[in-house]
């Protein structure tokens, strides 16, 4: 089975501030804001949506197709993937502009600022034909180029492909009517909970109108684990205990990529969430969203503490 992963491929610049973000925004001032915060260190981290759940589903033995843009600035992040083996086909050199960036500064209570350049994924990827058919692959479409987002949840539909459509932080650009074409005919629609209300809101559906159109609803919600819903039938999915808490980021996406394992072995959507919950638990044990390492013997015995015998 082909499983293609569409979304962003991004430089994560990390920046802690030694102080307190509170300390330097006088709120009676907030409509002139002008501050400047003086860093320890940038660190400069692989990330992206697509890029992170691929490198997981790697780890876990598979060979996923990143579809993505990119830009003069890839080489070193090109060869990352290619060190982890992981196939560049359909990742899109766009010339003269630079791969996507986030540039993250942190306080010391864990607030962030955030700035974003798209860079090349203002501009659209080479999609897959998905020629295989309904048996050959599976589609997840993370937040990226929302042209892309869209065309391929068309495509896959016309080819009767299974996708999976995670909008996350996209929603913001984003309008009810186009949202509602997209998601239509999902295998799977996944988020947050704050993004799933959002989502309903923008949409002005109900619950009720999402079961029309997605067959199954995922729900992350961090520490307290992630809410299975198929057709109204909800399953509360633990959280896995993490060895030591060092970084959240890309828990949600190392998630979607033992969701996606478990998919690929023909697990149940139970089973499929709860080997989601156990790859999370990597992301959050080190800092950054592709430092983790793991094995495939190690995961299972993760996941037999938690949830007993997995069978494949």
């Amino acid at each position: 089975m082909d499983i293609y992963i569409s979304g962003s491929l991004a430089y994560d610049r990390i920046m802690d501030f030694p102080g307190h973000f509170a300390d330097h925004i006088l709120p009676d001032k907030i409509h002139v804001l002008n501050v400047c915060f003086n860093i320890n260190a940038l660190v400069e981290k692989f990330g992206g949506t697509a890029g992170n759940i691929a490198y997981t589903l790697g780890a876990l033995g598979e060979k996923p197709f990143i579809v993505a843009t990119a830009g003069d600035d890839f080489e070193h992040y090109e060869t990352w993937l290619n060190q982890n083996q992981l196939p560049t086909r359909w990742i899109k050199r766009i010339p003269g502009v630079v791969t996507a960036g986030a540039y993250i500064t942190t306080d010391l209570d864990d607030n962030q600022i955030t700035a974003f350049n798209p860079g090349a994924m203002a501009h659209e990827a080479d999609l897959p034909a998905l020629d295989g058919g309904q048996n050959d692959a599976v589609v997840l479409i993370a937040p990226g180029n929302k042209t892309d987002m869209a065309h391929f949840a068309e495509r896959a539909r016309r080819r009767q492909t299974p996708f999976i459509f995670d909008p996350g932080q996209s929603l913001n650009i984003w309008q009810g009517d186009e949202l509602r074409a997209a998601v239509a005919g999902a295998l799977c629609f996944i988020s947050n909970d704050y993004e799933l209300s959002l989502f309903l809101q923008m949409t002005g559906w109900s619950m009720a109108s999402m079961y029309k159109h997605v067959q199954v609803v995922i729900t992350t919600r961090g520490p307290h684990g992630s809410v299975l819903d198929i057709q109204g039938d909800k399953v509360l999915i633990p959280a896995v205990p993490v060895k030591e808490v060092c970084d959240p980021t890309g828990a949600g996406d190392a998630y979607r990529a033992g969701l996606l394992k478990g998919w690929r072995l023909g697990m149940d959507w139970p089973t499929c969430c709860q080997m989601g919950s156990v790859a999370a638990t990597y992301a959050v044990e080190h800092y950054g969203t592709q430092e983790h390492r793991l094995e495939w013997t190690d995961f299972c015995q993760r996941y037999e503490a938690r949830f007993g015998t997995l069978a494949c």
